[in-house]
């Protein structure tokens, strides 16, 4: 008899619930939460009354994917990354929701981190097949979070991944949010600071990108990139600048860290992977996986996934 699993996922800017059958997500629903023009941001506590809000709409179409069919367990985010003192109140909704479904249902509830939630998704969309116990790198670039892993092992508990590497300030989504609301686009600034980056001409500036190890500073970007669209005007010359910034620093500590570790699989996820300018540059070294899109960002699959393995393994 087919299993069906249900994540739920509440992160700091997207409401999302997904469901997984027999290897196959059968549904992946997701809602970014509002932010106001001109903003660069939400707080926790309107994050949290937004997720409250979307979640019974996005429960009821779940209900309306499974028909007649049954959830035999769910799967939650709890907190940011999978260590000791992780917290953000956000995920307070996804697990109030997920402990609520599980319990009328009288099936499992499993926890996981939102992190290793989105190293799931990359694994199952990238199609990196990499064994259980062997090691790999893996990219973790979004609003919230940039940082380069090493991962150890998988359990049912999600991943052993250490920090060996990121930004050692602003993260690369929040720097990318920051120049773009600065340039009067939309937040997310993400899609539209790619579209105008597509449509630049000009030669490119280039500016040494400070390393310490594997990390690098993002603030500095900033700067550079408001003081050249201060003097140019040029929003997609200034655009194009920001992500190819963006890129060589990831491309760096990349190169970096195959040197120490080898040619192990290296896979990409979050929501900064889901840009194609800074996709190609990174594609051009082997064993690079990328999420596919609608998997880098923000997403409940990959917890759907690590709880049907965990059920599976009960």
């Amino acid at each position: 008899m087919s299993k069906t699993v249900l994540g739920i996922d509440t992160s700091n800017y997207t409401t999302s619930a997904a469901l997984y059958r027999d290897g196959e997500i059968l549904a992946n629903f997701k809602t970014l939460l509002t932010v106001g023009a001109g903003e660069r941001g939400l707080r926790q506590s309107d994050a949290l009354f937004q997720h409250t809000k979307n979640l019974p709409e996005t429960l009821t179409k779940i209900r309306e994917t499974l028909g007649d069919g049954t959830v035999c367990a769910v799967g939650a985010s709890t907190r940011p990354r999978n260590v000791d003192g992780s917290y953000m109140p956000c995920f307070l909704a996804g697990v109030s929701a997920a402990t609520s479904f599980a319990t009328a249902l009288g099936v499992p509830l499993y926890s996981f981190s939102h992190q290793c939630g989105h190293l799931m998704a990359a694994l199952y969309s990238s199609g990196a097949e990499i064994p259980m116990d062997q090691p790999f790198g893996a990219f973790h670039v979004s609003g919230g979070t940039t940082e380069l892993l090493y991962v150890s092992s998988r359990s049912r508990e999600g991943f052993a991944a250490q920090i060996v590497g990121g930004t050692a300030d602003l993260n690369a989504g929040q720097v990318i949010d920051r120049i773009g609301v600065a340039m009067g686009l939309s937040f997310p600034a993400g899609p539209a600071l790619e579209q105008l980056a597509l449509q630049n001409t000009k030669r490119i500036p280039r500016r040494k990108i400070p390393l310490e190890g594997f990390f690098f500073n993002l603030s500095g970007l900033e700067n550079l990139a408001l003081k050249l669209y201060s003097e140019t005007a040029d929003a997609p010359l200034t655009a194009a600048f920001v992500l190819d910034y963006v890129a060589r620093a990831l491309e760096e500590i990349g190169k970096a860290f195959r040197q120490k570790y080898g040619e192990i699989p290296l896979v990409y996820g979050g929501g900064v992977m889901s840009n194609g300018i800074i996709k190609e540059r990174l594609a051009a070294y082997p064993h690079s996986y990328f999420a596919q899109p609608a998997f880098s960002s923000d997403n409940a699959c990959g917890i759907a996934i690590l709880a049907a393995q965990a059920y599976e393994t009960e």
